[in-house]
């Protein structure tokens, strides 16, 4: 008897361990949206605390969109949406608005952050951003890098794409 309910709590604990390491599916882009998924390392030079790697998903455009970061067992940090005139960042139920996606992100990361770029980044176009030289060139690899000089702390974002 006892050997029977510690395999039942030791099945119960293990389907429960399962059932927080999935993901929920995502949803197909709409048309005219682009979505990428992958990983992403933001490290800011000096600044351990504000750097870190998560998860993401990323869909939309740089006018409209939305920017999923999720924990190493895939449960969702916070979500970034913006739209013309709105910028919200959720994370932990808690939503906060901002002036701008600028503000958003800088709020969400720690640093500037040009996400708007970024949408021509993964597409292969190293648009130029004052402060940062993006590097384009592993994306057929699904990798991208971006470093930023200036303004001072130096940041350097790595992205490796979902295949």
């Amino acid at each position: 008897m006892r050997l029977a309910l510690a395999r039942w709590w030791f099945t119960a604990l293990a389907l429960a361990w399962l059932a927080g390491c999935a993901s929920p599916p995502r949803a197909p882009a709409a048309p005219g949206e682009q979505a990428w998924s992958g990983r992403l390392a933001l490290t800011i030079e000096g600044r351990q605390d504000q750097s870190f790697s998560a998860g993401f998903d990323l869909r939309g455009t740089a006018a409209s969109g939305e920017l999923t970061l999720r924990n190493p067992l895939g449960g969702v940090v916070a979500v970034l949406q913006w739209a013309p005139g709105r910028a919200t960042l959720n994370n932990g139920g808690q939503v906060r608005e901002f002036a701008s996606l600028d503000a958003l992100a800088e709020e969400a990361t720690g640093t500037t952050l040009p996400v708007a770029a970024l949408f021509d980044w993964l597409r292969g176009q190293a648009t130029p951003v004052p402060g940062w030289s993006p590097d384009v060139s592993q994306l057929a690899e699904g990798r991208l890098r971006a470093q930023r000089s200036a303004p001072p702390p130096a940041a350097d974002l790595r992205i490796a794409l979902d295949r």
